[in-house]
């Protein structure tokens, strides 16, 4: 077999990517040796031995890829990706006084369509490079993370975000939905973009502002994306203003049901559970940023159990710090175990199926990504699992969720077109969005000041 090199191949010619190893993901817990991924106009349409494949496609461009382990790519149910910027700013501290003397001030300083533009590049520069091909992301200026998706070449789904406060970007909750509005409107026909709305929290919104999310998400059968329970404080605060728990007042307003994504979600009874699975709600798990800001732990084990469809997400870089969703894999099945007081807990299989088809599936985007299946796009993560620090290999799927980094992805494919090559961007300037992340450092230095 000739190797040749992904550049010589534009994403409409037939590609056959060869691995040592192929994780699906479905079929589940299948780990499939000496296989290849054909893909041709963006499409998956073949998952077959590789001796076959090279008969049965003898004009394919090969990508031999002999010491590695090929997965769908995988999505982050949870970003902020513009506050990339942002890592580092205000580390060691509660969430609301992170949020209400740090966070929100700068924000208020400083954010601008610029400021989230270059965020958002920086935030896609790093997720590609770890294996991720898709984001789900919350923040001002949704105009500007789309265009850096597009320009990145990534796959995201756009928050149509509101909140009761003014900013840079909108007056008020109306206004906020009415530019999202306008944006899916404008950017519909993008095949890499999909879009929720994305109410703030029960403690930013007001019950009119959910109403009307309620209706809207009715109307156009999109998510709702929403932090929900990530504190007990905000549970406390639910309970003196509105006198009951914010997923109960969800509940009255008319929000939960399959399109609702509750973010975070670790302080949750046994009912809240139970309610969450009658409904068909999902939960962004975001775990890395829980331990982070002390919120607690989140009971994952428990939701699965009960049927809860539950994805993976960072969070954003300034309360992670990193949008490394091999890390979140790993810390989530450890976590689970943990909660759960069972090693059985979160196997190597549900973490990864944590972070590709059920991220997917809470995105209502199961039939296009998520897993490497004959008929669905060509998102695909490449990691050389041949590294010493890696070896031996027993089990490619417990190594690739307990063993594995980002460090260790080779190659990345979004709808088919190679976006990382033997670990380097193929499609993004390096160097000029590290430089501008160094001129907002600045910015919000002098802000500060």
């Amino acid at each position: 077999m000739q190797d040749t090199s992904p550049h010589a191949s534009p994403a409409s010619a037939l590609t056959l990517i060869a691995a040592r190893w192929v994780i699906p993901v479905i079929p589940r817990d299948v780990v499939l040796e000496h296989h290849a991924v054909v893909v041709a106009q963006g499409e998956i349409v073949d998952v077959i031995p590789t001796s076959t494949a090279v008969e049965r496609y003898p004009a394919a461009q090969v990508i031999n890829l002999p010491d590695h382990a090929i997965i769908p790519g995988l999505i982050n149910l949870h970003t902020h990706t513009a506050m990339t910027l942002m890592r580092g700013l205000a580390d060691d501290l509660p969430l609301m006084t992170w949020l209400h003397d740090h966070i929100w001030p700068v924000e208020a300083s400083v954010v601008s369509a610029d400021f989230v533009r270059d965020g958002a590049l920086l935030g896609c520069a790093e997720m590609l490079r770890g294996g991720v091909t898709c984001f789900n992301d919350m923040y001002f200026f949704s105009d500007a993370v789309a265009h850096a998706a597009l320009q990145s070449g990534m796959r995201a789904a756009i928050g149509m975000i509101a909140v009761e406060f003014p900013s840079a970007y909108a007056s008020d909750a109306a206004d906020y939905l009415t530019k999202g509005m306008a944006l899916r409107d404008t950017l519909r026909d993008e095949s890499l973009l999909s879009f929720c709305l994305a109410p703030h929290a029960p403690y930013t919104v007001s019950d009119a502002t959910f109403e009307r999310i309620a209706t809207f998400a009715a109307e156009l059968d999109v998510p709702v994306h929403t932090h929900l329970h990530e504190t007990q404080d905000e549970i406390r605060d639910s309970l003196k203003a509105h006198g009951v728990r914010p997923l109960q007042r969800l509940k009255n307003l008319g929000l939960l049901g399959p399109n609702l994504i509750a973010v975070h979600a670790v302080h949750l009874t046994q009912e809240e559970i139970a309610l969450l699975a009658e409904y068909g709600c999902h939960v962004a798990h975001c775990p890395t940023s829980n331990l982070k800001l002390a919120s607690g732990l989140a009971p994952i084990h428990a939701l699965m159990q009960a049927g809860v469809n539950v994805g993976l997400g960072t969070d954003s870089a300034a309360s992670n710090n990193r949008l490394d969703m091999l890390s979140e894999l790993r810390l989530a099945a450890l976590l689970g175990k943990l909660g759960a007081n069972d090693a059985a807990a979160i196997p190597a299989r549900q973490a990864l199926e944590m972070a590709t088809i059920n991220a997917a599936h809470a995105l209502g985007l199961d039939s296009k990504i998520g897993s490497l299946e004959k008929g669905k796009r060509a998102d695909i993560t490449a990691l050389n699992l041949g590294a010493p620090e890696l070896a031996p290999c027993y089990h490619p799927l417990s190594q690739l969720t307990y063993t594995a980094g980002r460090e260790h992805v080779s190659h990345v494919w979004v709808d088919g077109v190679l976006r990382v090559n033997e670990g380097q961007l193929t499609g993004l300037d390096v160097a000029d969005i590290t430089a501008r992340a160094g001129f907002w450092r600045n910015k919000i230095i002098q802000a500060r000041t």
